[in-house]
């Protein structure tokens, strides 16, 4: 029985009370003060945590629930990352049965590397079969950008705006979401950034363009860069990397020519084409095992990360030998201690084991499809909601001060991220506007789950509403007297609107 005990109190709305075996002292080192205290004298603070003003200790998780250090569980929407679901026993064990036998560096034969491979290059592209191992989507990016400029000679980059690849310096360099902030390093010479293809709220839009035009006008931005650089610098181009679904740049699906009509201008201008699958693939789309092969392409390199080991540190490049062989060439060796080792590879089979042994793909397709179809159902409720978005376990809701001119709401954002943290339900938000709600659970999240966000972002939204146009009306209430005590206590009191985003 999962120790979390929900009951139910309506048809589309369930409570979750406190656990009872509470986390016990000998499971914590430390109260949570010792901890940031801790944090705050050891640890940098450029490294986030979330809800910073008051940042939750988890202590323990399970499926699609995390546990805190008092023993309150969180609905986990955000944690791509424990794809199968935190803990997940099959994959515990493997990882523990493999580790009590051998653990070392991949200059040794071992099954469990090749085994990995053939399972990751059977759900490819027959042309993508040559894997590379590391530990993590940066690696995987930097990776396949080295790969890159060794096969066509080149160095310039292609990436889209708002996008993020990775925290390496090559990958910060082609990540506008971190070169682009006020700190930032800047654009360099050679990387150039092409407009998001987003169909709500860049630069081509649904209200003036069909699908099918809005994907061909973005890909000429790509080919009009495709053919400056040939002009100007007098070569072709290196790559393009872009996720297959864009993650940090508001969970924006493109249109479905784009990639298509991208790759074509990329590769005749010399170029190749690299598929970012770290934060949607493994099945997280449904349809597909991999979010490009919704748009029907085969790119010349794919990475992939977070979900392969399910919260284990492992992942992987996948070329062309064409590619491979053009690397293998220059008579430098690829060696990486960790990557594909034999535990990290077992825990990775076993995450391949669990998703087709318990149908995750058509879970995320049906409950990510009634997860879309509650957000819509939503918006039709509450104006703020200004779009809804997604593909499997893949959603994003836009936030909007005004339906007809888009404009993001942040405030809104902010203030529903907090809301939620206080109902036990974690999300995120992103975007370049900060107005996103992202969603992006455990593989194994549930339409009871959905039923239990839905209706609570109902009841959010409504406060939020209430408590804006409360707030409005207490601003412009005129006093009645001059006198200073008088006015100091006439004043309208701050709302809750404003006290939860501070707190935030």
């Amino acid at each position: 029985m999962h120790p979390l005990r929900l009951v139910a109190v309506s048809a589309i709305s369930l409570k979750m009370v406190h656990v009872n075996d509470k986390t016990s002292e000998k499971e914590q080192q430390l109260s949570k003060q010792e901890t940031i205290a801790l944090r705050e004298q050891h640890i940098s603070k450029s490294c986030q945590l979330f809800f910073r003003q008051d940042p939750l200790k988890i202590v323990k998780a399970e499926g699609q629930y995390m546990y805190d250090d008092k023993g309150d569980a969180y609905l986990d929407c955000i944690n791509n990352v424990a794809h199968v679901g935190h803990c997940n026993p099959k994959v515990v064990k493997a990882g523990c049965d493999q580790m009590r036998v051998l653990n070392t560096n991949s200059r040794f034969l071992h099954d469990n590397i090749v085994l990995c491979a053939k399972r990751i290059t059977s759900t490819m592209p027959e042309k993508l079969k040559v894997c590379f191992f590391v530990n993590s989507g940066s690696e995987a990016n930097d990776l396949a950008l080295r790969l890159a400029q060794v096969y066509t000679g080149n160095t310039d980059i292609v990436a889209l705006e708002h996008a993020y690849h990775g925290h390496l310096t090559s990958l910060i360099d082609v990540s506008h979401y971190k070169f682009n902030l006020p700190g930032g390093v800047g654009q360099k010479e050679h990387v150039h950034v092409t407009s998001i293809p987003d169909s709500y709220r860049g630069k081509y839009r649904d209200t003036q363009y069909a699908k099918e035009e809005i994907g061909k006008l973005y890909a000429d931005e790509v080919k009009e860069i495709c053919r400056k650089i040939r002009e100007e610098k007098g070569k072709g181009v290196c790559a393009f990397l872009a996720e297959s679904l864009v993650s940090c740049g508001g969970q924006v699906i493109p249109p479905k020519n784009y990639f298509r009509e991208v790759y074509e201008h990329v590769r005749a201008a010399g170029g190749v084409c690299i598929a970012d699958e770290v934060q949607v693939g493994f099945g997280r789309i449904g349809k597909h095992w991999w979010a490009f092969q919704q748009f029907d392409v085969e790119p010349d390199i794919v990475t992939m990360g977070k979900p392969m080991g399910n919260g284990h540190p492992v992942a992987c490049v996948v070329t062309t030998q064409e590619i491979a062989e053009s690397f293998a060439r220059t008579g430098v060796e690829y060696f990486n201690t960790y990557g594909g080792n034999p535990v990290s590879c077992a825990i990775a089979n076993a995450v391949f084991d669990t998703i087709e042994e318990e149908n995750l793909r058509e879970h995320a397709l049906v409950v990510g499809e009634y997860l879309l179809d509650s957000c819509h159902m939503l918006a039709k409720k509450h104006k703020c909601i200004g779009d809804t978005r997604g593909v499997g376990l893949f959603v994003g809701i836009d936030l909007v001060e005004d339906r007809s001119m888009r404009t993001p709401d942040k405030e809104c954002a902010q203030y529903v991220l907090q809301r939620m943290r206080e109902e036990h339900i974690l999300i995120s938000i992103d975007g370049p506007h900060c107005n996103i709600i992202k969603m992006k659970p455990p593989m194994v999240f549930t339409k009871e789950n959905v039923d239990e966000v839905i209706s609570t972002l109902d009841r959010v939204f409504k406060e939020f509403r209430h408590n804006k146009e409360l707030y409005a009306i207490n601003s412009h209430r005129p006093q009645k007297s001059t006198d200073v005590t008088s006015i100091k206590d006439h004043r309208p009191r701050k709302s809750l609107l404003e006290d939860k985003i501070k707190s935030i």
